[in-house]
């Protein structure tokens, strides 16, 4: 549990990673969803120092309800992909199509 975490959080976080087993999601995929909804949920709720703009200003992962998850049909939004492709540096990402920054995301 990162010590940022409060307990409330790290419950929320084995219940999701759980939940996601359940449906039979990878030991790595479920921590990576778990971990995400839980740090959005603490930027939305101002538990968070450091919070993206898509974290802010999105829906809550409650609200959204399972739209727009990994597996869904539509996957992760422009912003998202590029939020990552931002943290993992990769250049030329602000003129990339949606399709090529999950490209460029997914090979590193």
């Amino acid at each position: 549990m990162p010590e940022s975490w409060s307990a409330k959080r790290e419950r929320q976080y084995q219940h999701i990673k759980e939940s996601q087993l359940d449906k039979g999601v990878s030991e790595d995929e479920a921590e990576e969803i778990a971990a995400r909804t839980v740090n959005k949920t603490r930027a939305q709720e101002g538990e968070s120092d450091d919070a993206s703009r898509t974290s802010l200003e999105d829906k809550s992962p409650s609200e959204r309800g399972g739209e727009r998850s990994h597996s869904g049909a539509q996957g992760r939004t422009k912003e998202q992909l590029y939020e990552d492709a931002r943290r993992q540096d990769v250049e030329g990402r602000s003129t990339m199509t949606k399709d090529e920054l999950e490209d460029a995301v997914e090979d590193r």
